[in-house]
């Protein structure tokens, strides 16, 4: 189908929609779906939109695969052409701002074409519930603008606490700031070299919250296996905070690196890391590899 087309079609069946809100319906394709709340006039998703969601997959049995409600962070996604007959994507460009729905996909068709396995507890042959609520619909450039502008007012806040954690912890004239905002405090000198771009180091690590729960750590990492882990100096292999904190430290030395969500894991977070986090990272810079090609063997990419 033309994207033209597809287009008609996906305004017809959205008009009829707005006549049977919570009432079962299926569009041309074959696409099942049901809309729970739908405001007339707003702007719609369309394809090469970014739009920003909450979202529930669900099994044939109503089990839940995966809710980013409780993920704590919505879901983003480029709006496509439908891959397939029946796709989401179809259903996704009848909403706006503040609609929801579920719509009924074969997993099967949904799985497949992402070349996937079957997740545990979906069955061939079933479909998959996805219940959207849509909470932002943005054209590339909007999208663009608006994070940037986020960046900047983050950047401010990351820095003002920055500042109050070093004061209250007495850090005051030992914390050193990089060019980018990062603070490096020295615990232990070291007199050998600093790693430039394409150096490979090696590191043990422990990373923190400002409260100092601790979230992950080389020395007691199962798949580390109590090994210093290992990466490639301005390839991006670790957070930005990581590249630059570590650049400035000797061979030998320890420091602990204080480094502003902007340059971690920013508003999506990580795995016990909640969005625009502030962290710590205790490091001890082992090795350096001069301008050689990483060999991580199996150890972890921290700060990923």
């Amino acid at each position: 189908m033309s994207l033209k087309n597809f287009g008609k079609a996906a305004l017809l069946v959205a008009v009829v929609a707005a006549c049977g809100k919570n009432r079962q319906q299926v569009t041309e394709n074959g696409l099942k779906y049901t809309i729970h709340e739908q405001t007339e006039g707003n702007r719609k998703g369309k394809v090469g939109d970014i739009l920003t969601l909450h979202l529930t997959l669900m099994n044939n049995k109503d089990s839940v695969l995966r809710d980013t409600h409780k993920e704590g962070t919505p879901f983003q996604m480029l709006l496509q052409v439908p891959p397939f007959k029946g796709s989401y994507e179809e259903g996704l460009t009848m909403l706006g701002k503040g609609d929801s729905a579920t719509f009924y996909v074969s997993a099967d068709s949904l799985f497949t074409k992402a070349m996937q396995p079957l997740p545990p507890g979906v069955q061939k042959g079933t479909d998959i519930g996805i219940a959207v609520k849509i909470l932002n619909v943005q054209t590339e450039d909007e999208y663009k603008k608006a994070q940037a502008a986020d960046f900047e007012k983050q950047k401010g806040v990351d820095a003002k606490i920055i500042e109050n954690y070093i004061a209250k912890n007495g850090l005051t004239g030992k914390a050193q700031k990089t060019e980018s905002g990062v603070y490096y405090v020295v615990t232990k000198p070291g007199t050998g070299p600093t790693p430039n771009k394409g150096d490979v180091v090696q590191v043990h690590y422990t990373g923190k919250l400002l409260d100092g729960k601790v979230f992950d750590s080389s020395r007691t990492n199962p798949q580390a296996g109590g090994k210093p882990a290992q990466f490639q100096i301005g390839v991006g292999m670790v957070i930005p905070g990581w590249e630059e904190g570590v650049s400035k430290l000797h061979k030998g030395e320890s420091a602990t690196l204080i480094i502003p969500s902007t340059l971690a894991y920013g508003p999506r977070g990580n795995q016990g890391i909640a969005p625009n986090s502030v962290l710590l990272f205790d490091i001890e810079l082992i090795d350096i590899q001069k301008g050689q090609p990483g060999q991580p063997g199996g150890m972890p990419q921290p700060g990923r």
